[in-house]
């Protein structure tokens, strides 16, 4: 079982994680934000398994964080989404720098466990210096 100060580590590992996947560079001029996940996608074959492997990932710490079955099953399908039409040359690697599957995973998690999403500090908690 897992302590509440693990949790929140864990939490913040996986938002940092999807953050750099699916949003972490920007477009100057634009609102656009894509992630490594599109990058390492554009390598044939082995980035599109890398991403899945990295989606997965998330997928099994939200299992330890006790993320429901049903809501693991809809992680998973947004999983297979990415990875499947990722696949496909050049419209797949424009799908995943859309679709943003590891971003919205987490917020599946911490949407079906609240208090996850309770423990983590809160902006008006911040200190300020």
């Amino acid at each position: 079982m897992l302590d509440d100060e693990r949790k929140r580590e864990i939490v913040r590992e996986l938002e940092r994680l999807a953050y750099v996947m699916d949003a972490s560079i920007g477009i100057p001029g634009t609102k656009f934000r894509f992630g490594i996940d599109a990058l390492v996608g554009l390598i044939p074959g082995i980035g599109d398994v890398a991403g899945v492997g990295i989606s997965l990932y998330i997928l099994m710490r939200a299992r330890q964080l006790g993320v429901p079955g049903a809501t693991q099953i809809k992680m998973l399908g947004n999983i297979a989404a990415d990875g499947l039409l990722g696949a496909i040359p050049v419209a797949g690697d424009v799908f995943d720098a859309a679709y943003r599957a590891n971003l919205k995973n987490v917020k599946l998690a911490l949407e079906a466990v609240p208090e996850l999403r309770e423990a983590l500090p809160q902006p008006e908690d911040a200190v300020e210096g």
